[in-house]
Order: structure tokens, then sequence, then C-alpha cells
């Protein structure tokens, strides 16, 4: 999927992906047209089905649901909280699966890829501590 000119929906605005992921989409080099919604957007689904792209950061158990989004889409979930039954889930209902072009579900999507950096950031800092 191409980034440029895409339409991007970032839920949620927390330090680790909230506030940094729209930073990231509006530079030059990638150059996306990025909205930030929160809980206080008003009409969150209509933000959601105009997105090419929805990263789901809110960590609200199954808040992105399949009629939300735009048939196609990308859909990238990192959202984490706990459903009644005490299950780990993420923000994307798993219906969504049906609707999207694409899906990095959670549990399971970004999780493994955000340890296998931290371990590179571990070892490059190492290096760099040795000389």
């Amino acid at each position: 999927m191409e980034i440029k000119g895409a339409e991007v929906v970032v839920v949620g605005r927390g330090v680790t992906i909230g506030r940094p992921m729209p930073l990231l989409l509006t530079r030059r080099s990638e150059n996306a047209t990025v909205t930030q919604c929160h809980t206080g957007t008003r009409d969150l689904s209509s933000h959601l089905k105009r997105a090419d792209i929805i990263v789901a950061a809110a960590g609200s158990a199954h808040l992105i649901r399949p009629e939300d989004v735009k048939p196609g889409a990308a859909v990238l979930d990192v959202g984490v909280s706990r459903s009644a039954e005490g299950k780990i889930v993420g923000d994307v209902h798993p219906g969504v699966a049906e609707v999207a072009g694409w899906i990095s579900p959670n549990p399971g999507g970004v999780g493994p890829m955000t340890r296998a950096q931290l371990l590179v950031n571990v070892v490059e800092a190492a290096e760099r501590s040795v000389g």
C-alpha cells in the first residue's frame, strides 16, 4: 500500500504510538494525510470510514468494528486491553479481517516485530558502549 497521499487515521494519543505516529506519517518522505482521533473525537466511525490506513492504539477492546472500516483498508492493531473474560485483545474487532485488505491483528501482529527491534536496539547500544 502506498503511504504517500493516503488518508490515515490514528486512534489514540498515547506517547508510545498515538502521538509519534502522526508526526512520522506527515514527514515529507511519507507525505500521508493524518487525522488523529481520541476520546474527544465526535463520530469516530465517520473518520474511520474514510481511512485508507487505520492505526488503532487506543487500548479499548474491539473499538474498531467491521462496519467502521472502508473495504480494502490496511488496519494495524497495536492497542492492548482485556476482554470481560480477562483475555488479551486488541482495539480491532476480529470481524474487521473480512473487510480490510490487510490487517495486523492483536495479539500476534506487531508484538513480535517490536520485540525484535528492541533486541536490535539493545545490541547496538551495547556495541556503542564498548567502543
